[in-house]
């Protein structure tokens, strides 16, 4: 059982458990080497012997790992430690920590969002789920409890545990039995158990939005499995019934998000906040209400009707003078029933009232018209009558009627255009395409690769996306490669340090140590000290170069002493950062004050710290001359 305290990969040491969940639990922990908490989630023991979870899991990091978004969880690392009481092999990760609240402890706490601040979280999560969708991961599982809100109210997006590969033809949502994802949020395809792809995604978050605006789930049930049947069959009720702070637009954008057919909802995340950014400032939506949610039909004209609801009308035209007048279509006569079963002599008055009417009308208008003939320039359009439900009691009493006058709140109908798709284009070449397409660019550029220096590697909006012409666009370009330069002092410190040296360089792919040749060390290099990078300190190299480190082992070549005389052969031990013990020894084959022999084996490594002995040769006490005596002299 894991304890507070215990270290794992020796570097994460653990604090306390912040959070638990069906397959993991969450631990915040402090990395010892660079100094930071960090967030560490783990398998729980009981289910690590499991290859379906272990692979999950796994899945999980692998997803996770290659997205780098403001909105997205960071992973660090990934690694297992062994469980010693189960014996089996614990796999981890360990992400960014962030300081903060999920959205289901928003709604758990009864705090209601004003429905701006509902839209403004979702737009964050949807402008994660758009840089996730275009390096083709599926989150699959966006639900209150795996978006995270920080203390500055930046959203963060976590948990791909369950994440795929839209390339992944697996990608399906059946077990034996089970649904995988949480019920309350499951897309009609994943209900299903069909193959899925980013529209998931996007129903999903049209759940969260709807929990966000009205405070309960879109849909609730005895048991997960009527919950999913609801998504496959059961219609929304419009949030505005639920809170009437919602307003038409957000209804319209709620909606289309939670349209059954995928191919009726928003097709990426990035034209879903899109709309979300237009509802937040103002403009009119381009959102409808999917033609299966059941409306109520107001006499009215429907032109007005879609100009206060803030929708733009899918196909909005105008008609001349000139244009045929168009009826109405009839409603079937099944429909009409309770219209019929009026009295047929009320239903002649009403006849003879209102054809009596139009004829006074008929004669005022051809009287004017006599008296004021309209100009050849001076003709007045007409809006084109719309479908409109309502029956006649008689085709005998159809007659044409002056067209309305347009709404006052109805405004002018803009073209949209689309936005074009710049990716891979030099910067002059995108600008200019845009500029073509009546939309101003803004240019923001980021770290790429060897490859896309100076090209349009993403925008916002994605293409296709239909906007207002005179729009701000973002093109993404490639200032490829970030390059930094390796600190000189990164030789003569240990390895840990060296490596929080790199890091807070830049640099992103810091190898284990290696341990360094003794021929390649110096005198003074101290046991685990970096004596020399690949690439070579003062080198300029992209970020993710991998740097090797070689390390000191504490061992030198030792020198060939032997023929030496004492002095020399002390100076030359020094220089290789070695001590030597000078025994003198009597000989009589070896030259006097000379070194013949020593005890470590010249060529090879041995320990700078462990002295040495050498013998130096000493003439024999016998052999040493006689000290001279005056000679005596001769007596007279």
């Amino acid at each position: 059982m894991t304890e507070r305290g215990a270290l794992l990969g020796n570097r994460y040491e653990l604090d306390q458990v912040i959070g638990r969940g069906g397959m993991a639990e969450v631990w915040r922990a402090r990395d010892v080497r660079l100094e930071r908490d960090v967030a560490i989630k783990r398998l729980r023991v009981d289910l690590a012997s499991d290859p379906t979870f272990q692979a999950r899991f796994r899945r999980e990091a692998q997803s996770a790992a290659g997205l780098n978004h403001p909105n997205i969880v960071a992973v660090y690392d990934t690694g297992e430690q062994l469980d010693t009481v189960s014996n089996v092999s614990v796999p981890y990760i360990v992400m960014e920590l962030v300081e903060g609240v999920t959205l289901r402890d928003v709604l758990r706490g009864g705090r209601k969002l004003v429905p701006e601040r509902a839209l403004e979280f979702t737009a964050g999560v949807l402008d994660a789920l758009a840089y996730s969708h275009r390096a083709g991961i599926i989150h699959r599982d966006i639900k209150p409890a795996n978006v995270m809100m920080t203390s500055n109210g930046t959203v963060k997006v976590m948990d791909f545990g369950i994440a795929r590969a839209v390339a992944d033809t697996s990608a399906t949502m059946t077990q034996t039995a089970a649904v995988i994802g949480t019920a309350q949020y499951l897309s009609p395809e994943q209900a299903r158990g069909e193959k899925v792809d980013n529209r998931s995604d996007i129903y999903s978050v049209g759940c969260l939005l709807y929990e966000l605006l009205t405070s309960q789930p879109l849909f609730k049930g005895d048991s997960p499995v009527s919950v999913a049947y609801q998504h496959v069959r059961e219609q929304p009720v419009p949030p505005s019934q639920i809170d009437p702070e919602v307003t038409p637009e957000m209804d319209a954008i709620v909606l289309k998000s939670l349209s059954k057919d995928p191919r009726d909802r928003y097709q990426d995340a990035s034209e879903m906040r899109e709309d979300i950014l237009r509802s937040l400032s103002g403009q009119p939506v381009l959102a409808a209400a999917p033609a299966d949610v059941p409306t109520q039909v107001i006499p009215s004209d429907p032109m007005t009707t879609t100009a206060r609801r803030g929708v733009m009308p899918a196909d909005p035209t105008v008609a001349s003078t000139n244009s045929p007048v168009v009826p109405p279509p009839m409603v079937p006569v099944e429909h009409l029933a309770d219209e019929e079963e009026e009295p047929r002599s009320r239903t002649g008055m009403i006849v003879l009232a209102v054809v009596g009417g139009l004829v006074v009308i008929g004669l005022i208008i051809g009287l004017l018209m006599l008296l004021n003939p309209p100009g050849p320039t001076e003709t007045t359009p007409s809006p084109t009558p719309s479908a409109s439900p309502t029956p006649s009691p008689s085709p005998s009493t159809e007659s044409p009627t002056p067209s309305p006058s347009p709404s006052p709140s109805q405004s002018p109908t803009v073209e949209l255009v689309l936005m074009p798709d710049v990716i891979g284009m030099n910067r002059a070449q995108a600008e200019n395409v845009v500029r073509n397409a009546e939309l101003q660019a803004v240019v923001e550029e980021r770290p790429g690769t060897a490859d896309d220096r100076g090209q349009v590697v993403d925008t916002n909006p994605v293409a296709d996306v239909e906007l207002e012409p005179g729009s701000e666009v973002t093109l993404y370009v490639s200032t490829g490669v970030e390059t930094r330069t390796i600190p000189e002092t990164v030789t003569g410190i240990n390895y840990d340090a060296a490596v929080d040296l790199l890091t807070a360089s830049g640099f992103t792919n810091i190898q284990e140590a290696v341990q360094a040749e003794p021929k390649d060390e110096g005198p003074n290099a101290n046991l685990g000290d970096v004596i020399m990078t690949d690439p070579a300190p003062g080198a300029t190299v992209a970020i993710d170069t991998p740097i090797t480190l070689y390390v000191a082992t504490g061992n030198s070549i030792v020198p060939r002493l032997t023929g030496l005389n004492q002095a020399d052969a002390t100076a030359a031990a020094a220089e290789r950062g070695f001590t030597i013990t000078v025994v003198e020894e009597e000989s009589t084959a070896q030259v006097p004050g000379v070194v013949f022999e020593q005890e470590a084996m010249w060529d090879e490594p041995w320990p700078r710290n462990q002295p040495f002995q050498v013998k130096v040769a000493k003439a024999p006490a016998s052999e040493s001359p006689a000290p001279s005596t005056p000679a005596a002299s001769p007596t007279p």
